[in-house]
């Protein structure tokens, strides 16, 4: 059992949890938490470690791994190795999952794509909501906030594994993609002639989500094929991102649903 926060594993765990460098340069992120932790693809995880109380309480779950793939920690270094203020007793190193392109291009594609985002909670949130409206794959500019951010992680609630996606370095790469394989693409946006449900999805689809505060850049709502305005009453200019894409992201599931009704 490690006792000391001086060990080389605590060390590598908390390395991870706070520097996106460390998880760039070894591939791996960790996750936290029972559900977390068992949903780990088993040819993605690296190690699981958990803490004395939890390892005492939960037998059949420390069951489910194999003993060279666990690692027991005393409270208080367990402590140090969570991001969490209230730690369950559960956490994993994983590795990172290689997507590309290619890899969303299932027929008739729904993608999201997400520019310059920086909230963490924000990101996970739309993962997880792509999940359960049936988006295909998720490209993100480089300047978004790291999606293996501890934040992000815990958000998407196990949609990480689950969800493909890519980081797009060239975003003018991927509407020229986006041409080639036919796939229209929409932004909300205030200049936006025609309303969010006048529009059909049911073809190849991508939605462009811009930053919590500036919304998209002049650039890339330039390359939207058409802009799409969202109806709000009172004094609001506009929508919190997530909710934003979870509106337009679930307009397309629904019309899709129809169409094979």
């Amino acid at each position: 059992m490690i006792t000391s926060t001086s060990s080389s594993q605590v060390k590598t765990v908390v390395s991870l949890q706070k520097k996106a460098k460390t998880r760039k340069e070894t591939k791996q992120f960790v996750v936290e938490g029972m559900k977390m932790v068992s949903e780990v693809p088993q040819d993605r995880l690296v190690k699981v470690y958990f803490s004395e109380s939890f390892a005492a309480a939960n037998v059949s779950f420390l069951n489910k791994f194999a003993k060279e793939q666990t690692e027991l920690v005393s409270d208080i270094v367990f402590a140090q190795m969570s991001d969490t203020k209230t730690p369950q007793g559960a956490l994993a190193i994983v590795k990172m999952a290689q997507y590309t392109v290619q890899d969303m291009m299932k027929d008739k594609p729904l993608l999201l794509l997400v520019e310059n985002l920086q909230d963490p909670g924000n990101l996970g949130t739309i993962v997880r909501m792509a999940e359960g409206a049936g988006v295909t794959g998720v490209i993100l500019s480089p300047n978004t906030v790291d999606i293996y951010n501890p934040k992000t992680i815990r958000s998407t609630m196990g949609s990480i594994y689950r969800v493909p996606f890519v980081i797009a370095p060239d975003l003018e790469e991927v509407f020229a993609w986006f041409k080639k394989q036919r796939v229209r693409s929409y932004a909300a946006h205030l200049k936006g002639k025609g309303w969010y449900d006048e529009a059909s999805y049911t073809g190849g689809t991508a939605f462009l989500i811009g930053n919590e505060g500036n919304g998209l850049t002049d650039a890339t709502a330039g390359q939207a094929d058409c802009l799409i305005k969202i109806p709000m009453k009172g004094q609001l200019e506009s929508l919190n991102a997530g909710v934003a894409a979870a509106i337009l992201m679930y307009e397309a599931s629904r019309q899709r649903r129809k169409e094979y009704e």
